[in-house]
């Protein structure tokens, strides 16, 4: 069944939680979603990032999105959203440590404001959601790793899924 003009314009996005808010990102860039273990700290790493965990036999920078977006609030940090090695070059894989993962929901371009968020790097607007705001994020891994863990990585949203 071929795809109409209206399907190809939504996105897929998952929601999760950081502290009292929900975010999403472009499930294009996510790579899984792991359950959040053992982590060992980096020495003299930047607060943003976390540690790093063993992923089936990779290492895996996590990074923490409550400091990236200076987000107060706590909470049980159980998830790790996982971005896709094929989006990231050179830096290896990173993920965020989050709250909890929600769902995954198609967006349409009318339900996404991005006037509000027009000079706010790292955002991609605001997705209006029945009584609800998310915020939809755009991952800088580039900056994340390399402030960080020590790579130049950056996640390409241009590449193909």
């Amino acid at each position: 069944m071929p795809a109409t003009e209206a399907d190809a314009e939504h996105t897929k996005v998952l929601e999760f939680g950081l502290g009292d808010g929900t975010y999403c990102l472009d499930i294009g860039v996510i790579d899984e979603i792991v359950d959040a273990g053992e982590l060992t700290r980096i020495p003299n790493s930047p607060d943003h990032v976390e540690g790093v965990m063993d992923l089936r036999g990779r290492t895996t920078t996590i990074v923490d999105p409550k400091t990236l977006f200076s987000i107060a609030e706590t909470g049980p940090r159980e998830r790790i959203v996982v971005f896709d090695d094929d989006r990231v070059s050179e830096g290896g894989t990173v993920g965020w440590i989050v709250d909890e993962v929600f769902q995954v929901r198609d967006v349409a371009p009318a339900d996404v404001d991005e006037g509000t968020t027009a000079d706010d790097e790292g955002v991609h607007g605001i997705v209006k959601s029945d009584d609800r705001f998310v915020v939809w994020v755009a991952p800088d891994v580039d900056a994340e790793v390399a402030d960080g863990a020590g790579g130049d990585a950056a996640v390409d949203e241009s590449a193909e899924a």
